[in-house]
């Protein structure tokens, strides 16, 4: 199987996402930012789909729409009571466009298929090289903020209270997070991207009791899940993205089962 280089491809590139996706996810979940990241997902959509009407690459549209979007989002949404209505509505837009894009570059069905469920073929060196170096960029900056995230995250009014810089840390932490659903979306898909950047980190918190081991093991259920789900649909040519939906519902069930027994 490795002896293919779309394989070898494919293993270096998901790698790189469910370490991506492991570490943003808990932040995610803390940060209750679950419906902005189905959101921003959808954007990536329109994003790579805007990318092969102008003859770009899918993952350069991603960026540039994920990443103004996310700023949008953030700007539209300070105020808790509009959020869910201001999302929703560049949800919809976002959908919308990304159609348009596509019927305008009339590319073929399966073309926007990969865009919306992912294509382990479709992964090129070049691509992974990419994606490395949005990875390594990502993980920098986290490794930064790493202390005032963790603190605004999960303790946000103890945040306010000591006079944290709450709104840049909002914004910086929405740019890292459309980078991280343009990266991850090379595999799972612009469309179940959420999956990777919500369900381990759902169900690792339910194992782990620090931040530290919630993202040690919210990374170790991602990088299953895309092992194995590239293996399974090697084997079987089935969306590998149907293969990590399913193992990572499996882990938040199994999750939950845990915290039953243990209640």
């Amino acid at each position: 199987m490795l002896s293919y280089p779309f394989m070898q491809n494919a293993y270096m590139a998901g790698t790189l996402i469910a370490i991506i996706s492991g570490i943003m996810g808990v932040f995610v979940i803390a940060r209750n930012m679950s419906f902005l990241t189905h959101t921003l997902s959808e954007i990536g959509f329109a994003g790579a789909a805007f990318g092969i009407f102008m003859g770009w690459q899918p993952l350069n549209g991603m960026l540039l729409f994920t990443t103004i979007s996310s700023i949008g989002v953030g700007e539209l949404g300070a105020k808790s009571s509009r959020r869910e209505n201001s999302i929703t509505a560049i949800s919809a837009l976002a959908i919308g466009l990304g159609i348009l894009f596509l019927s305008l570059a009339d590319s073929n069905a399966s073309y926007a298929t990969g865009i919306l469920f992912g294509s382990v073929i479709g992964i090129s060196r070049a691509n992974v090289v990419q994606m490395m170096i949005l990875s390594i960029s990502v993980l920098v900056v986290v490794v930064v903020i790493y202390r005032y995230l963790k603190f605004d995250s999960f303790d946000p009014i103890g945040a306010q209270v000591k006079g944290l810089w709450t709104r840049t840390l909002s914004v910086i932490f929405l740019v890292l997070l459309a980078f991280s659903v343009s990266v991850a979306a090379q595999i799972v898909g612009s469309l179940l991207i959420f999956i990777l950047l919500t369900l381990p980190a759902a169900a690792a918190k339910y194992f782990a009791h620090t931040v530290g081991m919630m993202i040690s093991v919210a990374v170790v259920f991602s990088l299953i899940g895309v092992w194995l789900g590239l293996y399974l649909s090697y084997v079987t040519n089935w969306p590998v993205s149907f293969f990590i939906a399913v193992i990572e519902v499996l882990f938040y069930f199994s999750a939950l089962v845990y915290q039953r027994i243990r209640a």
